[in-house]
């Protein structure tokens, strides 16, 4: 068994937004100082996943082709990650219902856009750490 350390490191985000995507690789990267693969599909995503090995996995959940959460199974498919792999999804849509169905899929938080580009990175931390209790 592996010692998994205590401090999210890092993270592989899916989002199809090139201007959002921006915006979050400054937040986790130049403030949250995490080290992180963005991917601009989850066709690309099941490319480089592999090889980045991801500690946590953002996805968003509005994206053409494979959306946020056939992304997720199809990642899952793959083996790529596992029940040891927190995942979070990013969406402007945060109804209960969605929500609800979101939780089903095993993720372990929903992140609300448009999110605070000066938090993002100790908002996955603690979704990391809740996930690794």
């Amino acid at each position: 068994m592996t010692q998994v350390t205590m401090t999210l490191q890092k993270v592989l985000y899916i989002e199809d937004d090139p201007d959002i995507r921006e915006i979050a690789a400054l937040a986790l990267v130049d403030v949250g100082h995490l080290t992180l693969k963005a991917c601009e599909s989850g066709k690309q995503a099941l490319q480089e996943v592999d090889d980045f090995g991801p500690e946590l996995v953002l996805l968003d959940v509005m994206m053409p082709d494979m959306d946020g959460p056939e992304t997720l199974m199809a990642l899952r498919e793959q083996g790529s990650i596992t029940s040891k792999t927190a995942v979070a999804f990013i969406t402007a849509k945060i109804h209960p219902g969605e929500l609800a169905r979101y939780r089903e899929l095993g993720v372990t938080d929903v992140i609300a856009k448009p999110f605070d580009p000066m938090t993002l990175a100790d908002d996955l931390r603690r979704i990391w750490l809740r996930f690794n209790e």
